[in-house]
């Protein structure tokens, strides 16, 4: 798809990124059951900053929905779509599978397991962390199964590894659904927030474990684009350069863990965003890593913001979950990048 591509200038698609990205944040927090101007929105949030102090024209009722109920919400689909995005980029380039993502390698899956342990059966042993530390753990496990099958199978060409993942993200699945049904019936409502994704539960508080994760795994990702970019041409190639691909490649599914494993746990389980968004930045700004990452991110968190918006303004004043939005959309992707490839 590189040669299709239309190789907008790197400034400019960050650019334009980063400005489609304010409009669409804006547009998030505005619109919902109860519509708020935008220059309410961000009156709200230069009073609440202190950058600035506004004359407040609003009410406290709107300042509330924008600040403690949208604005965290907001931000948390855009980290979560960043993340995804960031994660499939990665995966597409160590198995040199253009339909590689962490749904499809049973990553999000192992991320679910590990969250409804929690909710369901250990309890908040550690806080708040709880959660975010046993999807990650699950993630982890998942990834592991993934490559032990892989070599179990001799399933070392990359249309095989989906499908060794394809396989462990059911084998998974079936396990969370067991602990579900073990799971006390009347806490069992819980977990659905978690097996069809959503952002209904964000808060100002748990923001900073996705962000701090999504920034220090991200920085990693791009400052290894040289290493992504060899292994694209092939393990013979990256070898010749000096990489170590069998450990670099685990490095690689491990930061995708951890990515999907805290993603997973904030948001439920959400697919097909890291599949979609690296093929659209590739047509636009070519295949070099250095490009792709930072713009698939920006463009992954626009597309989960707009998402948000669908699922939350499709059947107002409930609130669709973002899974099956997700799930259309990107199965359509999917047939299309099968009929084309």
């Amino acid at each position: 798809m590189n040669g299709q591509a239309l190789r907008i200038p790197l400034w400019l698609a960050l650019t334009g990124s980063v400005i489609l990205l304010g409009l669409s944040l804006s547009m998030a927090i505005s619109v919902g059951a109860v519509a708020v101007p935008i220059d309410t929105v961000w009156g709200v949030f230069l009073n609440k900053t202190g950058l600035s102090e506004v004359v407040p024209t609003w009410s406290k009722g709107r300042a509330a929905i924008v600040w403690e109920i949208r604005f965290p919400r907001a931000l948390l689909a855009a980290m979560v779509g960043a993340g995804l995005a960031l994660v499939g980029a990665s995966l597409q380039a160590v198995t040199r599978n253009p339909l590689a993502d962490p749904h499809l390698l049973g990553i999000s899956s192992g991320g679910v397991f590990g969250a409804v342990l929690a909710l369901l059966h250990t309890g908040l042993f550690i806080g708040l962390l709880t959660v975010p530390l046993l999807a990650f753990l699950g993630a982890l496990m998942a990834t592991a199964m993934v490559l032990g099958v892989s070599q179990l199978a001799s399933a070392t060409s990359a249309d095989r590894l989906v499908l060794a993942g394809v396989a462990v993200s059911f084998v998974i699945m079936a396990g969370a659904n067991t602990l579900i049904f073990l799971g006390d019936p009347r806490a069992t409502h819980t977990v659905v927030f978690w097996m069809l994704g959503g952002f209904g539960l964000a808060q100002w508080s748990h923001l900073i474990y996705p962000l701090v994760i999504l920034v220090a795994c991200g920085i990693w990702l791009w400052l290894q684009a040289p290493k992504l970019n060899a292994m694209t041409v092939g393990d013979e190639t990256a070898t010749t350069l000096g990489i170590p691909v069998k450990r670099f490649r685990l490095v690689v599914f491990v930061a995708g863990a951890l990515i999907t494993g805290v993603m997973v746990a904030f948001s439920g389980l959400i697919g097909f965003v890291g599949l979609m968004v690296p093929h659209i930045v590739r047509m636009m700004v070519g295949g070099d890593y250095l490009r792709v990452l930072p713009v698939s991110a920006l463009i992954g968190a626009v597309f989960l913001l707009w998402a948000d918006i669908v699922a939350r303004t499709i059947m107002a004043p409930e609130d669709m979950p973002i899974g099956i939005v997700t799930g259309l959309i990107g199965g359509v992707f999917f047939i299309l990048m099968l009929r084309r490839q």
